[in-house]
């Protein structure tokens, strides 16, 4: 650990299980791999620690550990981050730096995931920011201009948007989102500047009138489609789902991490992402298996039974206990497709021919 693994280590491998994740069929019946969701979940730390804070929300003392997880239920990023730090600050990081063939263009998350900064950020970044928000009596909606009025959702709208504002600062907004995609700096950097309102922070009221703009659109979109309401919450709490299984996993030392170093937390919070990724893609491939040996019985697997599926399965992982190492062993061939049609049909002309053979 201290002299072989690095960060950079940790997360070639986490994408090297999500690139063979993504070839198998049955996640893609879970989701298309273009939306993901980020939410943070409580680590335990030691209260004497540089990073360690006392959280309100979840009580004690730690840290977050804040995921990025797909719609086909694999995560695809992981930050440690300070309790005492807005989560929005982070959001975007995770699908910039994700280095792996499974990219989303959409991302969702809670209340504490948005803000906006982050909204107008994430239009100039190209990501789709469609959070789950909550009390949406008390947003505020913005008209594009004080002379328009509306006849049922008047009382939604308080104030409008300041365009000329927006077209004054847009040449510097756009060189600050080319400066992200390059890498050159991150976006976590640029929120954190971006989020005081001191009245000398121009770039910070650019950007905050552009995010009035894109939040007022989705927020209109949100009260008034209900799949999209559906969509957002089955993909949120695909990510709470992974963060029971990423604690579930984490069952040494009382769940608690005990380095005290900055990268060392960090790394242990990996390493708990790679083992969790690599639990998911092994029950895969073990539903694979048992799928494919089902339709060859002869037992209908219809679409919706698949969808019901979950990769989130405890009971038959071996947490304790004696653990043999075999670097012999042959690996077998990974079934990647289901070919569940071509099983079923087989599975019938076999009992078929039985029950002809019975006959005679």
């Amino acid at each position: 650990n201290l002299n072989h693994v690095t960060e950079d280590r940790l997360d070639r491998a986490i994408v090297k299980v999500i690139n063979a994740y993504k070839k198998y069929e049955l996640p893609g019946y879970w989701g298309t791999g273009r939306r993901a969701a980020a939410d943070g979940t409580k680590w335990n730390l030691y209260e004497q620690n540089l990073l360690s804070e006392y959280h309100i929300r979840y009580g004690g003392y730690g840290g977050i550990g804040y995921y990025h997880v797909s719609d086909t239920y694999i995560a695809l990023f992981s930050h440690f981050i300070p309790c005492g730090v807005h989560e929005a600050v982070y959001i975007l990081d995770g699908l910039l730096e994700n280095r792996s063939d499974i990219q989303p263009d959409t991302l969702h998350g809670d209340t504490q995931a948005q803000s906006y900064p982050v909204f107008g950020l994430s239009y100039l970044l190209g990501i789709k920011l469609m959070p789950r928000i909550r009390n949406l009596k008390d947003l505020n909606f913005y008209r594009p201009d004080r002379r328009f009025r509306y006849a049922h959702i008047e009382e939604l709208f308080n104030g409008h948007i300041d365009w000329a504002r927006i077209e004054r600062h847009l040449p510097d907004m756009l060189r600050v989102a080319v400066s992200i995609k390059l890498g050159k700096i991150t976006a976590s950097t640029i929120l954190r500047r971006l989020g005081t309102y001191s009245r000398k922070n121009k770039l910070y009221f650019a950007f905050r009138e552009l995010g009035k703009v894109v939040r007022t659109g989705f927020l209109l979109n949100y009260i008034d489609d209900v799949e999209l309401r559906q969509t957002i919450h089955a993909a949120t709490n695909k990510n709470e789902q992974f963060n029971g299984f990423a604690k579930w996993s984490f069952f040494g030392g009382s769940g608690i991490i005990a380095a005290n170093l900055r990268h060392e937390q960090q790394k242990v919070v990996k390493y708990n992402h790679l083992v969790a990724n690599m639990l998911i893609l092994h029950n895969v491939e073990a539903l694979s298996r048992v799928l494919r040996d089902m339709a060859a019985e002869g037992i209908a697997i219809t679409e919706d039974v698949l969808k019901a599926l979950s990769p989130y399965r405890t009971r038959h992982i071996n947490r304790f206990g004696d653990y043999t190492l075999d670097l012999k062993r042959p690996v077998g061939q990974q079934l990647f497709d289901l070919k569940l049609a071509e099983l079923a049909s087989q599975g019938a002309s076999k009992a078929r021919t039985s029950v002809e053979d019975e006959a005679e």
